[in-house]
């Protein structure tokens, strides 16, 4: 059986959490990163990984959706919690910055980029990957990250331009492949870019993908990942799974299991 590791997931939005993990062992996962996106989900996450220690490992983070709903405190104790907590986790996020217009709308992209460069100075101090979000948004979040002196960082389901995604390959960080690698334009292309010594998989569960038939991701779909990423690249679905799956834990500091 093939090891892969779901880079991530938001274990806590899954409605049922023991069957999807069950199913996900039975398909070869031997770790899952559960990111956080507001204060309530990171002490869920929390939760979670107590209970499926060297299993789920936890990521903290305030995504940039979640901002428009908060107050200046509420951000302050969300990024006390983080900071709090930090030496427990394997990465922080899911941070960064989204341009889509119906976010910016509710979360103004100054607002973005000041609680982005907060988190990413929490990073720096602590010698913590980051696990990016950048729709829209691809070139502030690389200059961002770059010149916070992030060295370790994830943009996670990336979909932008080729000259962006050199940048980021140049500076050493990864990209992930999700499940819309299946059928995702910009994002096949990205695959097709990516080294494979900088590529990770990952399912963003409990995502809704497909084109037509629709279905409701859980971490066990990271095989659907795997196998999009081997056809995109001709290589062996075992050459990609061992791959992804040392990128990751040199990323995270995963031990093997």
């Amino acid at each position: 059986m093939l090891k892969v590791i779901d880079t991530h997931a938001h274990v806590d939005e899954l409605e049922n959490i023991e069957s999807a993990l069950s199913k996900a062992k039975e398909s070869g996962v031997v770790a899952i990163i559960a990111v956080g996106s507001n204060h309530r989900s990171n002490q869920k996450v929390m939760e979670i990984c107590q209970k499926y220690p060297s299993f789920i490992y936890p990521a903290l983070g305030l995504h940039p959706w979640e901002l428009g709903n908060l107050e200046s405190q509420q951000i302050d104790y969300t990024l006390k919690f983080i900071e709090e907590r930090v030496s427990d986790v394997v990465a922080i996020g899911e941070i960064g910055l989204d341009y889509d217009k119906r976010v910016v709308k509710v979360s103004p992209k100054e607002l973005q980029k000041e609680v982005l460069k907060r988190l990413l100075a929490l990073a720096k101090e602590h010698g913590k990957p980051m696990t990016i979000h950048s729709r829209y948004a691809w070139k502030d979040c690389f200059e961002l990250v770059k010149g916070a002196g992030v060295e370790k960082a994830v943009f996670h389901w990336f979909t932008g331009f080729s000259s962006v995604l050199r940048d980021i390959l140049d500076a050493g960080y990864f990209i992930s492949t999700t499940p819309a690698a299946e059928y995702h334009a910009e994002h096949r292309r990205a695959i097709r870019e990516t080294p494979l010594e900088k590529l990770l998989l990952e399912t963003d569960c409990p995502v809704v993908y497909g084109r037509g038939i629709k279905y409701r991701s859980e971490p066990a779909d990271i095989l659907r990942s795997l196998r999009a990423a081997a056809a995109l690249k001709g290589i062996e679905e075992v050459v990609v799974a061992e791959q992804t799956t040392y990128n990751a834990r040199q990323l995270l500091g995963i031990a093997p299991c």
